[in-house]
């Protein structure tokens, strides 16, 4: 069984913990892929969030 990076959670729980605003021991619940799975879509939903108004900057 391969050790996933005590960091790397760490990152991760507070991440979640941060944007969705769940508790420690959910996000803990979590097994490997599907907190990876929320970490990216919350990466996602914010990278499309930042990006700028199309519809605003076409002349």
């Amino acid at each position: 069984m391969t050790r996933y990076p005590s960091d790397r959670l760490h990152e991760e729980v507070a991440y979640l913990s941060y944007y969705l605003h769940w508790p420690y021991e959910q996000v803990m619940n979590l097994d490997h892929n599907e907190r990876r799975r929320w970490v990216e879509e919350v990466a996602r939903i914010n990278r499309e969030r930042s990006a700028p108004d199309e519809t605003l900057t076409r002349a």
